[in-house]
């Protein structure tokens, strides 16, 4: 014989008074919030290392091999200094350790924010050395190319900038063959 269920005994409480139901949940909800904010940062921000033409981007990796073997025959070299306090670049070109007087091209590229890109254009000097006014340069991974004014030699380097107060950019020594 079952004993009888007490007549007056207290119901049980409604079921959103309990935690286990509330800790259940609470993975599936994390689940939806952060694929919902990866949804919206996927949304508002734009792949900018995708490249629509790939065979037009290899024949520029071509073009810069010739530019890097040009500029390695010239002899060309080039200093980099940033004063954050004065805002000023400063450098001096060599070309076969000669003052390099025709101007130069500086792209300062930024290595994830191409909005944060920089183009200058260098005029030096007799000695071979330029001033140019550069008020903010953030603290950031740097690339680096100086092109000649004909766009016919190049040199380029990472520059990690402010760790690396100066930059020294120099072509490859040639090789026996050239």
């Amino acid at each position: 014989m079952h004993p009888a269920p007490p007549m007056f005994a207290d119901p049980p409480p409604p079921w959103y008074t309990q935690r286990w139901p509330w800790l259940l949940m609470l993975g599936p909800a994390l689940v939806i919030a952060g694929g919902s904010y990866a949804s919206y940062l996927a949304w508002k921000g734009q792949d900018a290392m995708v490249v629509d033409d790939y065979y037009k981007q290899g024949k520029a990796i071509n073009q810069d091999l010739r530019r890097d073997r040009a500029a390695t025959a010239l002899g060309m070299a080039m200093q980099l200094r940033y004063d954050a306090a004065s805002g000023l670049l400063s450098g001096a070109v060599q070309s076969r350790g000669q003052p390099h007087v025709a101007p130069v091209y500086l792209y300062l590229a930024h290595a994830t924010q191409p909005d944060k890109d920089i183009k200058l254009l260098a005029v030096p000097d007799a000695q071979g050395r330029f001033v140019l006014v550069l008020p903010a340069l953030a603290q950031a991974r740097w690339q680096v190319v100086v092109e000649g004014a004909q766009r016919d030699w190049r040199l380029a380097r990472s520059w990690h900038w402010p760790r690396e107060a100066a930059l020294d950019l120099a072509a490859d020594q040639p090789g026996p063959g050239a």
